[in-house]
């Protein structure tokens, strides 16, 4: 029996199988990946859905050399990062590239959600802003990010560790705002526009990600949010951005905030 699914993380690929796989079937395709993938030395199973707010999953050697720490490229970027300690999804490569293709050089960007900082160093390498911020609460992560922001030697990067309610405020009192903020929200039912509006630059851009069946209930919830707050929005772009579940998308809503 194949596995259902893999993620290929530079040197590390990760398995995931159907219930009440033999363990030599497990092996057999985990073999089989190493032939097929020349750069991969290591094979985990995935063993826990990603879950909590810090996203880390639990994983089972299956064969290769005995590591957890992945070096993955993407986008003339590369990252280092504990996969069982740091959330990453090579999946939404293209959605980085996308982002950072929108970002103006003069802009002030703030990426909630940050993890090991892929969006805010793929923007920093692609679009040179003026700053990039990157907010994680999960201090393992925000570690791998400074150390992330060295390898790829983008100094405008700056890296904040905390809770997105505890630091948005702190921002706020040094008058620091934002001419986008991009939020790769994990799967939680906030979604912390509350914050994000309070630091966001009259006309500027938020790119935000939203889990769904149907693109209504994204928006809707944005423009709830949005008289919440009283602020005026344009919606300008919409998109899926990948399915995460059956008949569940992940969607990337992209708009102004005109007020």
């Amino acid at each position: 029996m194949r596995a259902n699914s893999f993620d290929v993380l530079g040197n590390i690929a990760i398995l995931k199988f159907p219930e009440k796989t033999k363990k030599s079937e497990k092996i057999k395709s985990a073999h089989k990946i190493l032939e097929l993938h020349k750069s991969v030395e290591t094979i985990l199973e995935k063993s826990e859905k990603v879950h909590g707010r810090l996203r880390t999953i639990k994983t089972n050697y299956l064969t290769g050399k005995r590591t957890k720490i992945a070096v993955y490229k993407e986008n003339g970027c590369v990252f280092k990062f504990d996969v069982e300690k740091a959330y990453f999804s090579p999946r939404l490569s293209n959605e980085r590239k996308e982002i950072a293709s929108q970002v103006k050089k003069n802009e002030n960007v703030l990426v909630m959600f940050a993890g090991v900082a892929p969006y805010p160093i793929v923007i920093a390498k692609l679009a040179k802003p003026k700053s990039v911020y990157s907010l994680e609460i999960n201090r393992i992560a925000s570690e791998y990010a400074k150390e992330n922001v060295n390898l790829n030697r983008v100094w405008n990067v700056e890296v904040a560790q905390g809770d997105v309610k505890k630091i948005i405020p702190k921002f706020v009192n040094e008058k620091l705002y934002f001419d986008r903020i991009v939020m790769p929200r994990p799967q939680l039912k906030d979604t912390f526009l509350e914050q994000a509006f309070k630091v966001i630059k009259k006309g500027g851009i938020i790119n935000y990600y939203g889990f769904s069946k149907a693109q209504e209930e994204i928006l809707k919830s944005i423009e709830s949010e949005a008289r919440r707050a009283k602020k005026k929005i344009h919606i300008l772009h919409i998109k899926k951005a990948g399915d995460i579940a059956p008949f569940k998308y992940r969607f990337r809503v992209d708009f102004k905030v005109i007020n």
